[in-house]
């Protein structure tokens, strides 16, 4: 498995046999610096943790462009239907979509979801999920979505048994680095944490600094990734 940060919380993770993009914010993201062609190369599958624009992002473009698959849930999808988007798997709270290489699992997520229109309508696209990511001989991947820490976490542990976390670290909207940092050591066993959400728009958290000290003293590796930058889970776990 090899993962890239994109900045916010746009990941790449390349797999045996898939390259998934996760919310693929990139088109009016201050914070990726990169080439969204270059980004999107050879991808099979687009997984979204829910509805706002800085999280679906390029993703109907994308689709087009890539004939990649979109994972989200049943509203998401139909709204990207009604866009055009014509290969769509979906799955809700507590559910696996097996995708050959790889599944996805949704899970809770404190937030919430809806998308604003080009005429300012409001539409509604259902729950915010966190996506667990399984592949046969890989580490167990939980992309957190945008939320906020929840008791119920340690559950999403013991059943699924995550190793990597990505994990949102910038506040206002999310986690601060303080809740992310005791979200991680209270409910997880994770060996990786990758901080994400921070650093892209001036009312987020500026760096990863906070979250990095408030680590300090844990058996997990926490990772500040630079943007663009690809690299092997193997490296840290």
């Amino acid at each position: 498995m090899h993962l890239t940060w994109y900045g916010h919380s746009a990941f790449r993770v390349d797999l045996p046999g898939a390259s998934v993009l996760i919310d693929p914010f990139f088109t009016g993201n201050p914070a990726f610096t990169g080439s969204v062609a270059k980004a999107a190369e050879g991808i099979t599958h687009i997984v979204l943790t829910h509805g706002h624009a800085d999280h679906i992002g390029d993703t109907v473009a994308l689709a087009a462009q890539t004939g990649a698959t979109v994972v989200a849930n049943p509203e998401i999808c139909s709204w990207l239907g009604s866009k055009g988007v014509t290969k769509l798997d979906m799955g809700n709270t507590g559910g696996t979509v097996p995708l050959g290489a790889f599944s996805v699992t949704f899970v809770q997520a404190l937030h919430s979801s809806a998308y604003v229109e080009e005429d300012g309508r409001i539409v509604y696209l259902g729950n915010p999920l966190g996506v667990v990511l399984k592949a046969p001989g890989e580490p167990t991947l939980y992309h957190m979505g945008d939320t906020d820490l929840f008791s119920d976490m340690h559950l999403i542990d013991e059943f699924h048994k995550p190793d990597i976390g990505l994990v949102p670290i910038g506040d206002r909207f999310t986690m601060s680095a303080a809740t992310a940092a005791y979200a991680c050591q209270r409910f997880f066993k994770f060996r990786l944490v990758v901080p994400c959400h921070y650093a892209t728009f001036p009312i987020l958290a500026p760096s990863a600094d906070p979250f990095v000290s408030a680590m300090a003293g844990s058996r997990t590796v926490v990772h500040v990734a630079e943007k663009n930058e690809a690299f092997a889970a193997a490296d840290f776990v």
